[in-house]
């Protein structure tokens, strides 16, 4: 496999992360705080989801993939979904759900580790992921604490 980071993924991959930049100064303006809080939300909520069919693709991709790749590729759309249930029956929102949806984000990594173990991603992707997960899981974090 090929393991040189590569340069056009680290750069989109790292632009990612703006939205969610974007958000955490925006929540400090009273007049933004609730679409940053919102959009914030949604955005982990979406890559969240996207990196479920990342695993799903990447299992794919691999003909000897175990197949508990497939079940926990599903797991971070439920999850999603699961966050925003707060907000949709009037609950606290958006602290909690945007705290376990950082708490998850980070999380991933462990299943990013062991299809790493299992050479269905190579050591550059592993790295990046780890900055990727890494920088939205804390700063939605931080979102939610504010």
């Amino acid at each position: 496999m090929n393991n040189k980071l590569s340069f056009s993924a680290t750069f989109l991959g790292l632009a990612g992360l703006l939205p969610q930049l974007l958000c955490l100064v925006a929540v400090f303006d009273e007049n933004t705080r609730y679409i940053a809080l919102s959009a914030g939300y949604l955005y982990a909520a979406v890559i969240f989801s996207f990196l479920g069919g990342f695993w799903w693709g990447l299992a794919v991709a691999s003909p000897g993939a175990p197949q508990w790749v497939y079940s926990v590729a599903v797991v971070p759309s439920l999850v999603a979904v699961a966050s925003g249930i707060p907000w949709m029956i009037g609950s606290t929102w958006p602290g909690p759900s945007l705290a376990l949806l950082g708490i998850a984000l980070i999380a991933a990594l462990w299943v990013d580790v062991r299809l790493n173990r299992l050479n269905l991603m190579p050591d550059w992707m592993l790295r990046l992921r780890i900055l990727l997960s890494l920088g939205l899981g804390l700063t939605t974090l931080a979102l939610a604490a504010l």
